[in-house]
């Protein structure tokens, strides 16, 4: 586990939403141009079962931002995509669960702290036993501008292994509000994979290997 002090991500924020409520938490994927205001129904089932990654509880005048996993960049498959095969693949990676907790009263900021999943992977045509992945978090003003993004290494070892996990923790993601009645549900975090534009494409189809590529067969 490592901590990360992402100290300013939003600079500005919309006086829109009263604050009411409780404070809650929705991580889970999103497509681009999704509403994300509500639960998707989406075919791939598995991405709702997440492991639960536990958050100390904090009480908070309102709603929290929603956290959501872009679905595009969600997996990092390398290979050359005009020869799709377990055989060419190197390394792999999948964002398998976010969590999320946040705090904020009266006029001060929203402040949220994070958990993140990954699973990684190695395949036949990986060439070392370590590899650093690179990820993002990006702060939106509900899925329609990107107020914020800030882009992580993670280092990974797999000491001989051809799959390990890592579990990110990220304390002290800070949003400014624009006053008092703006609420966190104005806003949601989206975290994925720096991805190239083919593996994007090859996520966005719903094609994926498994995190063990070397030895599974392809999933569609």
């Amino acid at each position: 586990m490592r901590r990360i002090a992402l100290p300013l991500l939003a600079t500005t924020a919309l006086a829109v939403t009263p604050v009411v409520g409780e404070a809650q938490t929705r991580p889970g994927q999103t497509r681009p141009g999704e509403t994300s205001g509500q639960e998707e129904t989406r075919p791939q089932n598995d991405a709702w079962n997440m492991p639960r990654l536990r958050l100390n509880e904090q009480v908070n005048a309102g709603p929290c931002p929603f956290v959501k996993i872009l679905y595009d960049a969600a997996r990092y498959v390398e290979m050359p995509f005009d020869q799709p095969s377990t055989a060419n693949v190197g390394y792999t990676g999948e964002i398998q669960g976010v969590t999320a907790n946040c705090s904020y009263r009266g006029d001060d900021p929203i402040t949220v702290n994070m958990n993140i999943l990954f699973e990684l992977g190695r395949g036949p045509q990986a060439t070392n036993d370590s590899r650093t992945y690179r990820y993002w978090i990006a702060v939106t003003d509900r899925n329609t501008a990107v107020l914020a993004k800030e882009y992580f290494d993670l280092p990974v070892n797999f000491r001989g292994q051809s799959e390990t996990s890592v579990e990110e923790e990220i304390r002290g993601i800070v949003i400014p509000r624009a006053e008092e009645t703006t609420s966190g549900s104005n806003f949601e975090i989206l975290v994925g994979f720096e991805v190239t534009p083919e593996m994007a494409e090859f996520n966005r189809t719903g094609s994926r290997f498994r995190i063990n590529a070397g030895t599974a067969q392809t999933q569609q």
